[in-house]
């Protein structure tokens, strides 16, 4: 069996002007993972990751902290939806910049049903795939993996909407689970797959080995 490990992006800025760019915080939950990693001597073959700034920022902290030697093949399939977009497709008029535990709640209310009519395909956010299309880009990196790296390990950095549809796509779950997984998933989690060349079997889900230590409590972020 090969392993393959789903990284989501280091905290990046979310409410900033640009928000593909890694916080100070995301670049250090990046080498961190990447050290945690080489003290448990996980050696992987390869790496894929989207076209993203944050997914390359993500790359470089975990190979400095790691000391790998790989060139990552960018995967476009695995970039994020355009969050802002499905916003805009149900609700025109610009939300307030959430700066208060409440102006958040709106904001991932809104965004919760805007994936949910994008995953029914009752909208199509501008500039976006269908989600069929979008599932289809994280699911041909799956079978990438399988078909050229068996009994490897191999490591993948994405974003949660990426990560949570490959799960969904390999328990089979439906668009309101996989939403609620996509919502849940931290800054630098690690989803961790077993595969054969037939299939995908999940291990764990969102976990955060390398900060489970009381000195990196505050280094747990979910945007």
């Amino acid at each position: 069996m090969g392993n393959l490990y789903l990284v989501r992006h280091g905290q990046a800025s979310f409410g900033a002007a640009d928000y593909d760019q890694l916080s100070p915080l995301g670049r250090q939950q990046a080498e961190r993972l990447g050290r945690y990693w080489a003290e448990r001597g996980l050696r992987p073959a390869a790496v894929l990751m989207g076209s993203l700034r944050r997914h390359a920022q993500t790359w470089a902290g975990i190979a400095e902290g790691a000391g790998f030697d790989l060139e990552p093949l960018v995967w476009p399939g695995l970039n994020e939806y355009d969050s802002e977009a499905v916003i805009r497709a149900i609700h025109p008029q610009p939300l307030e910049k959430p700066q208060t535990p409440e102006g958040y709640r709106q904001h991932f209310r809104v965004l919760r049903d805007g994936l949910r009519q994008w995953m029914d395909g009752t909208i199509s956010p501008e500039g976006m795939p269908s989600y069929d299309a979008f599932a289809h880009g994280v699911t041909s990196a799956l079978d990438h993996v399988r078909g050229q790296h068996h009994g490897q390990d191999v490591i993948i950095v994405s974003s949660g909407g990426p990560i949570s549809t490959a799960v969904g796509h390999v328990l089979g779950l439906s668009p309101d689970t996989t939403i609620e997984l996509n919502l849940r998933i931290r800054n630098s989690a690690v989803t961790q797959f077993q595969f054969n060349p037939k299939r995908h079997s999940l291990l764990t889900y969102n976990t955060l080995p390398h900060l489970d230590s009381p000195d990196y409590t505050d280094w747990i972020t979910f945007a």
